[in-house]
């Protein structure tokens, strides 16, 4: 969303509603919160090409909640994945989408880049306000009168990326003894799946010509670590047939 002259935080609250609804909604059906907010900004890049999805998720039963969550999590998967699959059918998405048409599951596949950094730009532009729920709060407190005009709600949205510290945008990544990968095999499999999405990769200083077990990764947003773990604490992908895990980078005395 680019915002317009003298767009409030609050009147971008009220227009993204229903994505906060439907956020709100997937939590209250157990949905991991990252897998959650995954799933909106999903929901709204499709609202982008006109299809509404967000718009009609009201009407939905709690069961289809459920599975329209199971499907998100599966193109999530697919966006990911180190290969092309084969997306199971997504016949309650596709339905929400029915404004625009059917959504072909292979969409997904064949335009990985395209989705992720679609998803990624929301998670990092309006996604920053909808799924903050302090501010929901107030925006609630001030809906029922019980305070008046408030600052921070009534100040200008003005979209722009926050730069968070590298830390929050890394991953650590292990290596299989005995399959060592390089660093450009690292960033090139991100850069022909998702685009020039890397700012560097760190690999573990070794003696000897041993071959690292470790590495860094570190994105150029937050958003991007999130789209990999997608609610998991560990992640595995395969690259050229090796295989690695990433995880949260957690700072600590001595790590790269």
């Amino acid at each position: 969303m680019a915002a317009a002259p003298n767009v409030t935080v609050r009147e971008v609250l009220y227009h993204f509603a229903n994505a906060r609804s439907a956020y709100e909604r997937f939590i209250a059906m157990g949905s991991h919160p990252e897998q959650a907010r995954n799933a909106v900004a999903l929901l709204l890049w499709l609202d982008q090409a006109h299809v509404k999805a967000i718009s009609h998720f009201h009407s939905l039963s709690p069961p289809a909640v459920s599975l329209v969550a199971a499907e998100a999590n599966s193109i999530l998967e697919c966006l990911r994945a180190d290969r092309l699959v084969n997306l199971p059918a997504i016949p309650l998405i596709s339905a929400l989408c029915a404004d625009g048409g059917d959504v072909d599951p292979r969409f997904f596949a064949f335009n990985q880049d395209l989705v992720v950094r679609g998803v990624a730009d929301i998670l990092d532009g309006v996604g920053t306000l909808i799924f903050d729920d302090r501010l929901f709060v107030l925006l609630r407190r001030y809906q029922t009168g019980l305070v008046g005009r408030l600052p921070e709600l009534e100040a200008p949205y003005t979209w722009r990326p926050i730069t968070v510290p590298e830390d929050c945008r890394s991953m650590f990544v292990t290596f299989s003894r005995g399959m060592p990968i390089e660093r450009e095999e690292i960033f090139d499999y991100f850069r022909q799946k998702w685009g020039d999405c890397i700012v560097r990769v760190l690999m573990e200083k070794t003696t000897g010509g041993q071959p690292p077990m470790y590495g860094r990764i570190i994105f150029k947003s937050e958003a991007f670590v999130s789209l990999v773990l997608n609610g998991e604490e560990l992640v595995k992908i395969s690259i050229r047939n090796r295989q690695i895990w990433l995880r949260k980078y957690i700072p600590r005395p001595q790590n790269i």
